[in-house]
């Protein structure tokens, strides 16, 4: 069974195929051509991004799609950027650039003022445009003081969690895919995933 995953996000690619390589499912990247317009964030929501993504890549390929959309909100800073994480300061800002900008916006706020968490929601789309399954996920967290670590992406390396005791940017992809919120929310889909699976015939791969 082929799903699409609808992002051009390579560290995203990464973080899913690992979330979901135990399912009899071959996940591939959405082939977007130069000069092509972007998948469709219409919503005020993630959860809502994330079914119009995964709407267009399954019409645009004919096969199955999971669209997903993620980002940071800080309860200091109103809940921004919200869905507007990955536009934040601008299309040619950095990821460097966004993280900088959050601790200059906290600078003066004690840890119990710096609280934040990531969300994220996931949707399955068929070609017909019908949406198979649902999901969201949150990782509750605080904005560090300075960026730390180098692995993740994104907003990872000023993102605490104190279960981990470490930012993400320090947690490396295995115990971040434990307990982030895109793997939440990925497994509220894996029942129905799997059930797609055996009904194409294909059997799990054993853990």
């Amino acid at each position: 069974m082929v799903i699409v995953l609808a992002t051009a996000n390579a560290r995203k690619i990464e973080e899913l195929t690992a979330l979901l390589g135990d399912l009899p499912i071959r996940l591939e990247a959405l082939p977007i051509s130069p000069g092509e317009p972007p998948l469709p964030e219409p919503g005020p929501t993630f959860a809502a991004n994330a079914e119009a993504k995964a709407v267009a890549a399954a019409a645009h390929t004919a096969c199955l799609a999971l669209g997903e959309d993620s980002g940071l909100e800080v309860d200091a800073l109103g809940g921004e950027p919200g869905v507007k994480s990955s536009r934040f300061l601008g299309g040619a800002a950095t990821d460097a650039d966004r993280n900088a900008a959050i601790l200059a916006a906290l600078r003066t706020y004690p840890w119990q003022g710096r609280q934040a968490r990531f969300r994220s929601a996931v949707a399955v789309a068929e070609p017909s445009g019908r949406v198979l399954c649902r999901g969201e996920g949150v990782l509750e967290g605080f904005i560090a003081y300075e960026a730390r670590g180098a692995a993740g992406f994104g907003y990872d390396p000023i993102f605490f969690v104190p279960d981990l005791a470490r930012t993400l940017g320090e947690a490396g992809a295995a115990a971040k895919n434990r307990i982030s919120h895109r793997a939440r929310a990925v497994a509220a889909c894996r029942p129905a995933l799997a059930a797609l699976a055996a009904a194409s015939g294909v059997r799990p791969v054993p853990r």
